[in-house]
C-alpha cells in the first residue's frame, strides 16, 4: 500500500507518492517520472524521517522536474533497410523472401534469421501482404535478440561472478521489461531486459555487475555502491553513459 505527501517546492506544493519495501533496509530512494516524485521507502522508517531526506534533495527534485523529458526513439518498421542497435552498433535489417516452406514467426520452429556481416537477413515467407510480412520480422528479430541476450548475459555473469566473490550462478532469465534494464528477485534470480543485447558489451557489463552486486545488497545504499565499485571501479562512467544512451534506444521491438 503507498502513502501519499506533500512538499513545498518554490511557493507551489508537489504531491509525492511513498511506497514502502521489504527489500530496502536503511535509505530511501527518489525517482522523478515525468514530473511525478515516488520515495521508496524501508517498511519501518517513520514518515518525518522520509519527509527529511525528501528536503535534503529538494534541489535535485527541482532539476528533475524541470529537465526535459528525453525524446523517444521512432517506432521500427521492419522493413529492409531499417536498422537496429546490436552491441552499440547499427544493424541493417534485410527481409527476404524465403518461399513457401518458411515457417512464421511465432510457429513451431525457428524463424529462418541470419546475421551475415552486421546484416540481419530474415527470410520471410512468400506471398505475405506487408503488414503481415513486417510482423513476421518483428517476431523474427525479438527471438534473434533473445538468444543474443541470453549469451552474453550468461558470459557476462560467469566473467563477474567470481570478483564478487562468489562461485555459484544465479538462475538467469531474459524477459520483455519495459522500464527496466534488469531486476533482481528476492530468492536471487537474475532478470534482464533483452534489449541490453543492443547495448555497447561495457554497458551490458555494467548492467549485470549491478544486479550481481544486488545478490549480496538489495538497497541502493553506499555499501552496494562499495561493493560495485569492488568489481567494477569505473562503474559511474559506465551509469552515465547507459542513462544517456538509453533514452535513444528503441522501446520496439
Amino acid at each position: 500500500m503507498s502513502e501519499r505527501d506533500r512538499l513545498r517546492l518554490d511557493g507551489a506544493v508537489v504531491e509525492y507518492e511513498i511506497r514502502r519495501s521489504g527489500r530496502r533496509r536503511k535509505t530511501a530512494r527518489i525517482t522523478v517520472d515525468e514530473g511525478r516524485v515516488v520515495v521508496t521507502a524501508p517498511e519501518a522508517m517513520p514518515v518525518e524521517e522520509i519527509r527529511e531526506v525528501v528536503g535534503r534533495r529538494r534541489a535535485w527534485i527541482r532539476r528533475k522536474r524541470e529537465a526535459p523529458a528525453p525524446e523517444a526513439a521512432p517506432p521500427k518498421r521492419f522493413v529492409s533497410g531499417e536498422t537496429l542497435p546490436y552491441l552499440g552498433r547499427n544493424v541493417r535489417l534485410v527481409v527476404e523472401d524465403g518461399g513457401a516452406g518458411s515457417a512464421p514467426a511465432d510457429g513451431g520452429r525457428r524463424a529462418p534469421i541470419r546475421f551475415d556481416h552486421w546484416r540481419l537477413r530474415v527470410a520471410a515467407p512468400a506471398g505475405l501482404e506487408a503488414g503481415e510480412r513486417a510482423e513476421f520480422a518483428r517476431g523474427a528479430v525479438i527471438a534473434w535478440f533473445r538468444e543474443r541476450a541470453a549469451d552474453r548475459v550468461g558470459a557476462s555473469v560467469a566473467r563477474y561472478l567470481p570478483r564478487f566473490g562468489r562461485t555459484e550462478a544465479p538462475p538467469v532469465l531474459i524477459r520483455d521489461q519495459r522500464k527496466r534494464w534488469a531486476s533482481c528477485a528476492p530468492g536471487g534470480a537474475l532478470r534482464f531486459n533483452w534489449r541490453v543485447a543492443m547495448l555497447p558489451p561495457a554497458l551490458l557489463d555494467y548492467v549485470v555487475a549491478h544486479e550481481l552486486a544486488h545478490l549480496a545488497l538489495p538497497d541502493h545504499s553506499p555499501a552496494f555502491w562499495a561493493h560495485l565499485a569492488g568489481a567494477m571501479p569505473d562503474w559511474r562512467e559506465r551509469r552515465r553513459q547507459l542513462r544517456e544512451l538509453g533514452p535513444s534506444l528503441p522501446l520496439g521491438p
